[in-house]
This record gives C-alpha cells, sequence and structure tokens, in this order.
C-alpha cells in the first residue's frame, strides 16, 4: 500500500493575477536585475576561489578578469534572459596578446588549464566549485530581488491607476 501526500497551494491564482496586471518590460527589467544580482554571488565566489589559487610570482591576476556578461545575443533568439560568469579573455585562442594584456588581470588564457587541469598538472577547479557552493545563496539572491522589483512594479501601477 502506497502512502500519497497532497498539498494546496493557496494564493498562487492571486499572485498570477499580479502578475498578469504588470507590463511584458517590467517583468523583463525586473527579472534581468534580479538575475544579474544572483549571478553576482556567484562572481563574488569565483574571485574568492580564484584567489585561494592565485600564483603571486605570475603577472597574469584570474581574479581580477572573472566578470558577468549579459547574454543579448541569446536573449534575442528565445525571449529567456541570461547572464554568463566567466574569465575575461575566455580561451583565447589566436587573440592578439596586446587585446588580453590590456585587461585588468592581464592575459589570462590559462585559466583553463588551473580549471580543468592538464597532463601535467591537477585540475583545481575555481569556477565550478563557485557555482557549487553558491547556487543556494544565488537562488535565494534572484527570489529577494525579483520579489521586491513586483513590489515597486505593483506600487508604481497602483499609483498610476489612481491618477
Amino acid at each position: 500500500m502506497s502512502d500519497s501526500i497532497t498539498f494546496d497551494v493557496q494564493g498562487l491564482n492571486a499572485l498570477g493575477d499580479r502578475l498578469e496586471g504588470l507590463q511584458y518590460d517590467i517583468k523583463r527589467k525586473g527579472g534581468r536585475f534580479a538575475l544579474r544580482k544572483a549571478a553576482n554571488v556567484v562572481r563574488d565566489q569565483a574571485i574568492a576561489n580564484a584567489k585561494r589559487i592565485d600564483d603571486p610570482e605570475s603577472a597574469a591576476d584570474i581574479a581580477e578578469n572573472v566578470a558577468v556578461r549579459w547574454s543579448g545575443r541569446y536573449f534575442k533568439q528565445t525571449g529567456d534572459l541570461k547572464f554568463r560568469v566567466g574569465i575575461m579573455g575566455g580561451a583565447g585562442g589566436r587573440a592578439k596578446s596586446d587585446a588580453l594584456d590590456s585587461l585588468p588581470g592581464g592575459d589570462t588564457r590559462h585559466w583553463r588549464h588551473v580549471e580543468f587541469g592538464t597532463q601535467y598538472a591537477r585540475a583545481q577547479p575555481f569556477m565550478r566549485t563557485a557555482l557549487a557552493s553558491s547556487i543556494d545563496a544565488a537562488s535565494q539572491e534572484f527570489v529577494t530581488q525579483y520579489g521586491k522589483s513586483i513590489d515597486r512594479a505593483l506600487r508604481r501601477a497602483a499609483k498610476q491607476a489612481g491618477n
């Protein structure tokens, strides 16, 4: 015999009605702001992790090149919000080193060798562990900030309706 658990969440219909009352651009603006705040939590953890493994004798500083970037192309293609947390300069490839040297942390194309390891050096993951260790805090930050932006938008809408 299997036990079943049922529950009923009260208030979701009212929340849905409130959200429908918001304009499309207000939802996007608030969501983008909240998502950036959540990505900043992951970025801060990645910076802290990168500082722990930084080689003080090297001129390059991976922690200085950790950045949060808006993915406009993805948004235009799908309509979904997306921020990326990564290392400026990326994998580098054949990029001119002058351009990479002008980054705040210098030329840090070697970050992927540190993150994933090579046949000669063990992996010292700092980006993957940053996401894994801060996913709960980032999710909570998103919920908090998005809730605040919804409340602000509702206050503005009520104020405009009252005029």
